[in-house]
C-alpha cells in the first residue's frame, strides 16, 4: 500500500462507472434554487451565502471536479482522500469550520443472498452540506422532495437541520436493514427447531453472519463519534436544531442494540444448527446400527453354511436351499422384532 502522504494524485478507489455530475439545491424561506451540471464551473454561480446550499455529487470518476468543490469549501486534502476512498472506515471527524462524515447504506440485490453496499460522505459547514456518493441514487429523493414542498418549514431552518434530516435517512436505512437480518434469523431459528429440515440452512446461516458483519463494522463507530455531533462546543449545531439530533441518536441506539441481539441470535443458530447435525448423525448411525444387527446373524448362518467341509449334511438335502431360506428370514424376523420391542427405531 503506498503512503498517501507523499502523493498529490488523487485516485479513485471504486468500481463504479456513473460519470461524475451535481446537483445544487439552494434555499431560504423565500426562495429555492436547484441546478444541475456535470462540472462545479455550472453550478457555482448558484451558490448563495443567504442560502443553504445542498450540493449533491453523484459519481466519483472525475477526481478534478471532485477536488474542485473541496477547494471551494476549504476542505482539505486529506479528507478529499477519504472520499475517494470507498473502503474507508465509518468515521466522524471534526474540523475547524466543517464536520465530516463518512458512513455506508446497504441496499439488497437481486436475490436474498446478494448484498450491496454503497459509501456516503456527508460534509457539513455554516450554510452548507455536502453530500457524495458513488454512484447514482435516489436515496436522498425523499429529503429533495420535502424541500421542494417546504415539509415542517424546512427552507426555514439552518443546515445543521438538513444535516439531521440526511443522518435520518441513514438511520432509516440501518433499521431496514438490521431488522430484516433480524426477521431473517428468527424465522431460520424456528427452522433449526424442525430437525428433519433442509441442509441449505447453513450456508443461509453463513450468508447473513456476512450481512450482519457488514453491518456492524459499518455502524458500531458511530457508537462513540455521534457524541462529537451533540457536544455542546459544536458552534456549527445550533441549539433548536439538537432535539433532531437526540432523535437521530435515538434510531442509532436501536439499531445498535438490534445488531447485538442478532449477534446472540447468531451465535446461539450456530450452536443450534451444529446441535442438529449431531442428532441428525446421531440418527444416521442408529439407523444404520439396526441394519446392520438384523444382518449379523444372518451373515453369521451364511457364512456357516459357505464353508467347504466335505462331510455337510445340509449339502446333500432335498430341501435344504428352502430350509436356509426359511431361517434365515424368521431369524431376520426375531432380531427385528426384538429391536422394536426395545424401541429401537
Amino acid at each position: 500500500m503506498k503512503n498517501n502522504l507523499l502523493s498529490e494524485k488523487l485516485i479513485y478507489t471504486g468500481k463504479s462507472l456513473t460519470p461524475t455530475h451535481l446537483h445544487l439545491c439552494s434555499y431560504s424561506s423565500t426562495d429555492k434554487v436547484e441546478v444541475t451540471g456535470d462540472s462545479f464551473a455550472a453550478v457555482a454561480g448558484s451558490l448563495s451565502d443567504s442560502r443553504t446550499n445542498w450540493l449533491q455529487v453523484h459519481g466519483l470518476k472525475d477526481t478534478e471536479t471532485i477536488r474542485e468543490v473541496c477547494n471551494h469549501f476549504g476542505i482539505g486534502f486529506l479528507v478529499l482522500q477519504d472520499i475517494l476512498n470507498i473502503k474507508h472506515p465509518t468515521k466522524i471527524e471534526e474540523h475547524d469550520h466543517y464536520t465530516v462524515m463518512i458512513m455506508k447504506i446497504f441496499s439488497s440485490g437481486k436475490t436474498e443472498n446478494e448484498f450491496r453496499q454503497q459509501q456516503v460522505c456527508l460534509i457539513h459547514g455554516q450554510g452548507f452540506v455536502i453530500s457524495f456518493m458513488e454512484g447514482e441514487s435516489g436515496f436522498f429523493d425523499d429529503v429533495v422532495a420535502a424541500i421542494q414542498n417546504n415539509v415542517l418549514k424546512i427552507r426555514e431552518r439552518a443546515s445543521d437541520y438538513l444535516l439531521s434530516v440526511l443522518l435520518n435517512s441513514v438511520m432509516g436505512n440501518y433499521i431496514a436493514i438490521v431488522t430484516g437480518i433480524d426477521d431473517a434469523l428468527e424465522e431460520l431459528e424456528e427452522k433449526l427447531l424442525v430437525i428433519n429440515n433442509g441442509h441449505d440452512i447453513g450456508v443461509r446461516i453463513q450468508t447473513l453472519r456476512r450481512q450482519y458483519m457488514l453491518m456492524k463494522k459499518a455502524v458500531l463507530p458511530l457508537k462513540e463519534q455521534y457524541i462529537k455531533l451533540l457536544r455542546s462546543e459544536n458552534e456549527m449545531m445550533h441549539k433548536v436544531n439538537r432535539p433532531f439530533f437526540n432523535d437521530v441518536n435515538d434510531h442509532l441506539q436501536f439499531v445498535l442494540q438490534t445488531i447485538d441481539i442478532c449477534r446472540e441470535t447468531l451465535s446461539s443458530l450456530v450452536d443450534l444448527y451444529i446441535s442438529n447435525n449431531d442428532l441428525r448423525m446421531n440418527d444416521i448411525m442408529k439407523r444404520l446400527t439396526v441394519v446392520s444387527t438384523i444382518f449379523i446373524p444372518l451373515t453369521f448362518l451364511a457364512g456357516v453354511w459357505g464353508m467347504n467341509f466335505k462331510f455337510m449334511p445340509e449339502l446333500d438335502w432335498r430341501y435344504g436351499y428352502v430350509a436356509a431360506w426359511a431361517i434365515m428370514l424368521v431369524t431376520g424376523l426375531l432380531v427385528y422384532w426384538f429391536l422394536k420391542r426395545k424401541k429401537w427405531h
